[in-house]
């Protein structure tokens, strides 16, 4: 991206953000298709745009819970009442009114709709952390000047400040033997609770990234809580834009993601789980 000037920059994030005619949008191409380096650039925003559209999707994509819908209801009714109020002209009365309907609001959506959902079916909340965790990789793994917020120099910092946030000690595995050093790491938002991702690479420049954090799943901890048993203790999830193997260990979860081969993603989960 050095080598793309200002103007080149505008017309990258207007073709991302599909802000061009048709004819803008072809005459654009044709000056990406010349640089090699803008044709990188737009490839990686447009997978980030993706990951980040994708990102919240299972979730909209889930029934409204009865709860809800109970309470737009009453919402519904009391605007109509307020109205009928208003056109009675009773002010103190509408105040009233008013105040009353938002405290109910308040009393049944005062918890995030997320939690809300997770309580409902806790068997979901795994699948949501794994395909978050793949996600978080086809985000952050592209990037080149600035892949991690904490870089592997600063090891020791890294470590602390995210099992602080995390609210547990955690521990960077050692994946020498495979071939991948450590590029450092980030804080990242959950469900709830903070996550980090701690970030690997070879000397092929391939990533793979762990994933950390707090999951209310009972069901998978405990099918996952065996360490001699490979198909209790892991599972393999193409949930998302690269595959991970994940595993759920007294409500705290682990998913490493990275765009490798079943086998090669298997031995480098193995290699973790055991230090973890």
């Amino acid at each position: 991206m050095d080598k793309t000037n200002d103007f080149m920059q505008d017309k990258l994030n207007a073709l991302v953000d599909g802000q061009l005619t048709a004819e803008q949008q072809a005459e654009a191409l044709a000056q990406v298709a010349g640089d090699p380096a803008a044709q990188d650039t737009l490839q990686a925003w447009q997978a980030q745009r993706e990951a980040l559209r994708a990102l919240h999707r299972p979730l909209l994509e889930e029934p409204i819970p009865a709860t809800l819908l109970a309470a737009a209801q009453r919402g519904r009714q009391g605007r109509q009442q307020l109205d009928q109020w208003w056109r009675w002209g009773g002010m103190a009365a509408a105040v009233m009114l008013a105040f009353g309907v938002g405290w109910l609001a308040h009393g049944r959506l005062g918890q995030p709709a997320a939690q809300q959902l997770a309580a409902a079916n806790p068997a979901a909340a795994a699948q949501a952390f794994v395909h978050q965790a793949s996600l978080a990789y086809a985000v952050y793994s592209p990037e080149v000047r600035h892949p991690v917020e904490v870089d592997a120099a600063q090891q020791e910092h890294l470590v602390q400040w995210l099992s602080k946030r995390l609210g547990r000690p955690l521990k960077v595995p050692l994946l020498a033997s495979q071939g991948y050093e450590l590029v450092g790491g980030r804080l990242l938002p959950g469900e709830g609770s903070a996550r980090a991702q701690f970030m690997f690479q070879n000397a092929a420049g391939l990533r793979v990234t762990l994933y950390l954090g707090a999951v209310d799943a009972p069901q998978a901890a405990g099918a996952a809580h065996n360490k001699d048993t490979k198909e209790t203790a892991f599972r393999y999830s193409m949930n998302g834009p690269v595959p991970s193997f994940y595993w759920v260990d007294q409500g705290f979860g682990y998913a490493l993601s990275g765009a490798l081969s079943r086998d090669e993603l298997m031995r480098l989960a193995e290699l973790v789980y055991q230090q973890l």
